[in-house]
């Protein structure tokens, strides 16, 4: 039998920055990043709603079309519990629950933590302000320079130190504040809503390099993001 091929970097990066890092299971919804290991080693697993073989768990609904398993649309990260939940009991959860669960998962997540729409523009900016200024106050102490050596030597022990802070706190932060933002949307300005579309490929490429390992530079975190809701 051929080995599997991997999941592909883009589809891993799709899925990490989707559930936000925690669990897309409604009624889990636990940290995929969890505290007690420090906050920057993952449990995520990506299970498959279809399986690759013809007798896994919800094999029967396969479509009948040309079907990539490892597609980004026939995956969703749960923990590991949740995981063998599913695959133990595929008839509790056939593949329209499954994918209700991944569509609606930011929308539960964001109820979770308390995440809502504000009356006014003020509102909105101090519900992240906090958080944008505990990243900040990170990336000003532990960040690489521009040009500096540990940039590109990951074995460094400061480039450890920034990768750590990465994963546990800065993009736990960023995640929130995106939450934040698009919740109240409706409140900006058309040139806030560039800032944001900006401001989220900056996270996207955090989330590349620093959680699926895929080498290249995310874009600067855009200025203009100072002045949101202000």
């Amino acid at each position: 039998m051929a080995a599997r091929k991997a999941i592909p970097a883009e589809t891993r990066l799709r899925l990490f920055s989707g559930a936000a890092g925690f669990c897309q299971k409604p009624d889990c919804l636990e940290a995929l990043f969890p505290a007690e290991m420090g906050g920057d080693k993952h449990i995520a697993e990506m299970a498959h709603v279809i399986p690759h073989g013809e007798a896994g768990p919800r094999h029967e609904d396969r479509p009948a079309d040309d079907f990539d398993p490892d597609a980004f649309e026939n995956l969703i990260l749960l923990c590991p519990t949740c995981h063998t939940k599913i695959d133990k009991d595929p008839e509790a959860y056939p593949r329209s629950i499954l994918l209700n669960w991944k569509a609606s998962h930011l929308g539960r997540l964001a109820h979770k933590q308390g995440i809502r729409a504000y009356d006014d523009r003020d509102q909105a900016r101090t519900a992240f302000a906090g958080i944008m200024a505990e990243n900040r106050a990170i990336w000003e102490k532990f960040a690489p320079e521009e040009g500096s050596d540990f940039e590109y030597d990951p074995e460094s022990g400061t480039a450890a130190v920034w990768d750590q802070r990465m994963r546990s706190v800065i993009l736990p932060n960023h995640y929130r504040t995106l939450a934040i933002i698009d919740a109240n949307l409706g409140l900006a300005t058309e040139e806030e809503r560039r800032t944001f579309a900006e401001y989220q490929e900056h996270v996207r490429g955090l989330c590349e390099r620093h959680i699926c390992g895929v080498s290249g530079r995310a874009i600067r975190f855009p200025g203009a993001m100072d002045g949101m809701f202000a």
